[in-house]
């Protein structure tokens, strides 16, 4: 089931960015490419509706204090997205390293900014 649909970032500059998301989204397994006017946006695979990540430029825009974090299907793949952002042009790299004993990740921003996480948890957090 999926509980996510989108996420739908805005960029101060779309040309700057977009060949560092061009290079990650991919990777992350939103292979097909959407062809709207002003966005750069990437779905996942498949026939039916599908989980996407969009991008338009908005000229005022600055970043914030939020993390988007995507999730990698193990601590291997986290290390080889690690190397992919880098290559992409990724900025204010921490990691790949354990946060706690469960949780694996990498820190970044990309090229405008905006603070990314990739991760993999190997199990749930503790329940309230």
């Amino acid at each position: 089931m999926r509980i996510f649909d989108h996420i739908d970032l805005r960029v101060a500059d779309l040309g700057a960015v977009s060949p560092f998301y061009r290079a990650f989204l991919p990777a992350l397994g939103f292979t097909v490419r959407v062809d709207l006017e002003g966005w750069l946006q990437y779905e996942a695979e498949g026939s039916e509706p599908s989980e996407f990540f969009g991008l338009i430029e908005d000229k005022a825009h600055t970043p914030n204090s939020n993390r988007i974090a995507f999730w990698a299907g193990s601590m291997p793949a986290v290390d080889q997205l690690a190397s992919l952002v880098r290559a992409a042009g990724a900025q204010n790299i921490e990691g790949p390293g354990f946060e706690s004993d469960y949780y694996y990740a990498v820190y970044f921003d990309d090229p405008g900014g905006n603070h990314l996480e990739i991760c993999h948890r190997l199990k749930r957090f503790k329940r309230a």
